[in-house]
């Protein structure tokens, strides 16, 4: 007798496709050795701090037991230096589970999700497992002067109405480097429904130094309708401990705290990212090295005749103008791993994470 589960999934799960992590890199580094450059999943090239390290060391003394279910002394840190109240602070798996579980707690069938076209994948996997109408506002133009492939913020407000519950931003925008000013944002803020969370995921934050460019968190008191996303799995270099944190109006905390799967980070996490989050002098080397790199290594593309779009991330997005399959086969083979993007629908794109000196000299020799 033959079973398959696929015929058993309920409505929601039927619409979806699982998350796509990229390449199966534990086997590609068995394959390449350290001959291998991992330029394709946004990583921190300098790793943690070594403040971080020692905690999360530490804290393994205490394995057996179970971690703080509150993480009451990650939010303390992360309240002293956000100025918000701890009551405004949701932890998570990750900055993933949040936007997964903003969509859980606030969308349903009768309602819509608004994302940009090119926004980050998880926003429209998170609301097509909620069961509510994914509506994917389409990008700038590619050749948009100051935002190329970023979100249109007129088209995204006008586009809401009374039956949007959520509106997923990601700013910086991954997988684009793109941005919007705070000035913009705050505008957009203006014309959005107050019935609509305007979720603006912050993941790249630490890496912006474009003008005008600041935090979503400004303008919080201002409108209680909105949630900023981050993650200490990019500058922090904390990936492989999955914490990440929103910041929210306190009944949307409330909410959230319903749903939240107890004990959802990690006593390891916990201890790691709370004493990151203190070591400013370790943030600073990894955004001057990476903002660094970022600029050198487009330059040296630029150089070659590569085209980049304008990032404020830790990555480029390698624009070919024409499918980039064989170019990400070519540099496969030389142990370069890069992101391929055709999941998106840029085909003629490659993500480029910044890498340390010596994978960014790999990548440049390995380009045809």
């Amino acid at each position: 007798m033959s079973f398959d589960a696929a015929a058993l999934v309920n409505a929601a799960t039927d619409g979806l496709r699982a998350y796509d992590p990229g390449h199966d890199l534990p086997a590609l580094r068995q394959r390449f050795g350290a001959a291998i450059a991992e330029l394709g999943s946004n990583e921190n090239p300098l790793g943690p701090s070594p403040r971080a390290l020692a905690a999360a060391q530490a804290a393994l003394v205490e394995a057996h037991r179970y971690p703080d279910p509150k993480g009451d002394a990650l939010k303390a840190a992360l309240s002293q230096q956000l100025n918000v109240g701890r009551d405004r602070i949701a932890l998570g798996n990750g900055s993933h589970e949040l936007l997964m579980l903003l969509a859980q707690c606030f969308a349903d069938a009768a309602h819509e999700v608004i994302c940009s076209q090119y926004g980050f994948a998880v926003f429209m996997l998170a609301a097509t497992a909620s069961g509510a109408r994914a509506v994917a506002v389409p990008a700038l133009a590619s050749d948009h002067p100051t935002a190329p492939l970023g979100h249109d913020l007129d088209a995204i407000a006008a586009a809401a109405g009374n039956d949007t519950r959520l509106i997923y931003l990601a700013n910086p925008n991954n997988p684009t480097g793109s941005w919007f000013d705070d000035v913009a944002l705050a505008a957009f803020l203006d014309r959005v429904p107050s019935h609509a969370l305007v979720v603006v995921d912050e993941a790249y934050h630490e890496y912006a130094d474009a003008p005008g460019l600041g935090t979503a968190l400004r303008f919080a008191g201002q409108h209680p309708n909105l949630v900023v996303t981050r993650t200490f799995s990019k500058a922090y270099g904390l990936a492989g401990l999955r914490v990440g944190y929103a910041v929210a109006h306190p009944t949307v905390i409330a909410v959230l705290e319903r749903l939240r799967e107890s004990f959802n980070v990690n006593g390891v996490a916990l201890a790691a990212a709370a004493v990151a989050l203190g070591d400013r002098e370790h943030l600073v080397r990894v955004r001057d090295f990476t903002l660094g790199e970022r600029t050198w290594l487009a330059a040296e593309l630029a150089r070659r005749g590569y085209r980049t779009l304008p990032s404020q991330t830790n990555f480029l997005l390698l624009d070919l103008a024409r499918n980039a399959a064989a170019l990400e086969r070519h540099l496969f083979e030389r142990g370069v791993i890069v992101r391929p993007l055709g999941g998106y629908g840029l085909d003629h794109a490659l993500r480029i994470s910044i890498g340390s000196r010596a994978e960014n000299l790999r990548l440049l020799e390995a380009l045809p």
